[in-house]
């Protein structure tokens, strides 16, 4: 037997072991033990962070959403709103606009929105955050800033027949700080405010 082609053999037979033993260890063996580690450790991000409401999934603690006045396009006052997104918080439709900051177009949105978000909360234009007029880099973006919540309090009291004193607790209690200590900026979770703004409200 030519002793090339039996070396060759035993190579291909090599690494034909090595595939399968990766493919086991790869493609079965480290997820399935991740999954148990997610599930076991860290089942509620594992499963995506549902929030529920009177039973029923409302949404996702990571993923925001719009909050309109039923059958329209319109904010609702009773609620607090979220940044604006690009995509209308459609998880499959993710990222930024990809506009500079000196582009027309994006000046011209931000410009609009300032004045909008400051008309619909009756504020100074001045008292309007940036993450009030500009979308996150995910465009799903479920926070706002402790800043945009408290120009939106005296609004959603008023529309909900609230104390101010009432909602701004609401908001302080939900308002969580850096990541870590560190990292990031200290954020409100708009889904579990407004839910735990349902309860207060007796919706």
């Amino acid at each position: 037997m030519n002793y090339s082609a039996v070396k060759t053999g035993r190579l291909l037979w090599a690494a034909l072991r090595m595939l399968l033993v990766l493919t086991v260890v790869t493609g079965v063996v480290y997820p399935l033990a991740v999954t148990g580690v997610a599930q076991g450790l860290f089942h509620d991000k594992a499963n995506g962070s549902m929030v529920k409401a009177d039973g029923k999934e409302v949404g996702s603690a990571l993923i925001g959403q719009t909050w309109n006045i039923r059958g329209g396009d319109g904010p609702d006052p009773r609620w607090f709103q979220p940044r604006p997104s690009n995509s209308g918080y459609d998880p499959l439709s993710t990222g930024s606009g990809q506009l500079g900051a000196s582009d027309p177009t994006l000046v011209r949105s931000v410009t609009e929105t300032k004045k909008a978000v400051a008309a619909f909360n009756g504020v100074p234009e001045s008292d309007v955050p940036k993450d009030a007029v500009t979308g996150s880099a995910s465009a799903i973006d479920p926070h706002i800033s402790p800043d945009y919540a408290d120009i939106q309090v005296k609004r959603v009291a008023e529309a909900n027949g609230l104390a101010e004193r009432q909602v701004l607790a609401l908001v302080e209690d939900h308002t969580e700080g850096r990541t870590a200590g560190f990292l990031g900026q200290p954020h409100v979770n708009v889904l579990q405010l407004n839910l735990a703004l349902r309860a207060l409200a007796g919706r």
